[in-house]
């Protein structure tokens, strides 16, 4: 890791990979309940003139509050397995029976036409996949909770659903913490105003600010 890293908050940990090196997407990637998503709204919210969101595609159903075109694409499947056909998308899963999410191509030229960076919030999955499309741009950072138990206990602490789709939620969290040391970079989401902090300082040198 660079020197300049290397003070970086407790909550910030390298992978056992060489450093990554300079480029314009940041990937955070995840199980459900690690925390991915609230750090990147917070890297949003935080640096708009510098990043910008790309809103992934999913066939899956709108929570109360997710919004079209702002949290997700919400597509049918009959749209999203069209857009796979016509090669529109830049990596995407079946996660789940029937549930697909992915990532649009367009996404990245919107994002870039705006002299931003991309910031991704994907599976790891689609992390791997951006990844490989972009060796040399894509900085993937692993989001990972302090044990699997705490992370476990976030799933079933949602409340959000029932018992059959928290079973596979748990389940497919397991092999994604598999992936942990697979990335740039491991940000440990033990407690979240230091993982905010160790998420603003990667992300500022990342940038090259």
């Amino acid at each position: 890791m660079p020197d300049m890293l290397s003070p970086i908050s407790d909550a910030f940990q390298p992978a056992d990979s060489n450093p990554a090196p300079s480029g314009k997407i940041l990937v955070f990637t995840a199980p459900s309940g690690a925390g991915k998503t609230t750090l990147v709204r917070h890297l949003l919210g935080k640096f708009p003139d510098k990043l910008a969101f790309s809103v992934s595609a999913t066939t899956r159903a709108p929570r109360s509050h997710e919004k079209d075109g702002k949290d997700y694409y919400f597509l049918t499947q009959e749209d999203f397995e069209e857009r796979i056909a016509a090669a529109k998308f830049l990596e995407f899963e079946e996660v789940y029976e029937n549930q697909y999410y992915g990532t649009l191509r367009s996404e990245i030229n919107r994002v870039w036409s705006e002299g931003k960076a991309v910031v991704f919030d994907v599976e790891v999955k689609g992390a791997t996949a951006i990844k490989a499309a972009y060796p040399e741009a894509a900085c993937v950072v692993f989001i990972s909770p302090p044990s699997p138990k705490v992370l476990f206990d976030r799933l079933r602490a949602r409340g959000t659903e029932d018992e059959d789709s928290l079973r596979k939620r748990i389940s497919r969290a397991k092999e994604e913490l598999t992936y942990k040391d697979r990335f740039d970079y491991v940000l440990v989401n033990d407690d979240l105003n230091e993982a905010k902090k160790g998420a603003e300082e990667l992300a500022l040198y990342w940038l090259g600010h």
